[in-house]
């Protein structure tokens, strides 16, 4: 049964006391930059909002959370965890693959599918409210670190 993904959003940040939801409207698409070199020869970074965590890491906060996790490229699928206030957890938590394609991922770059993961990935909670935290926040934050992990492409997971 399909869900009405922006009626249920509503209802969950009226649920969690916010003023109603505004969507985000963009006057401009994002720029688009075609990859400069096949896919089997680029370091994919992979940034996902699912709340994904290690054990070990704080896990993120109720709502509102703008901070970030780094996830080491060969960390063990046994050690992950998810936290999020916005969406049904039982299969993140058996399988965090579902929000957090890690395993595919490195199933591609042993195929030769993809040349290499970058060293982290990076997660966050989605469903943050103020789009300016995250523009002003978040996203100049990982973005910080992809560059430095000289990446050519990254997957976006989101939630």
């Amino acid at each position: 049964m399909p869900i009405e993904y922006m009626t249920a959003t509503r209802e969950t940040y009226e649920k969690l006391g916010y003023p109603p939801y505004k969507w985000v409207a963009n006057d401009e698409l994002p720029p688009f930059k075609p990859l400069s070199k096949p896919l089997s020869k680029c370091r994919l970074g992979l940034v996902a909002s699912g709340g994904i965590y290690v054990t070990g890491q704080v896990a993120f906060h109720y709502k509102d959370d703008t901070s970030f996790r780094s996830i080491p490229k060969d960390v063990k699928k046994s050690d992950l965890r998810a936290t999020h206030f916005a969406y049904d957890l039982t299969d993140a938590r058996n399988d965090p693959n579902v929000v957090f394609p890690i395993d595919t991922l490195r199933g591609l770059v042993s195929e030769g599918v993809i040349g290499e993961l970058a060293d982290h990935a990076y997660t966050f909670m989605g469903g943050i409210y103020s789009s300016r935290r995250v523009r002003e926040e978040l996203v100049p934050a990982i973005t910080d670190r992809l560059l430095e992990e000289k990446v050519d492409a990254v997957l976006f997971v989101p939630v």
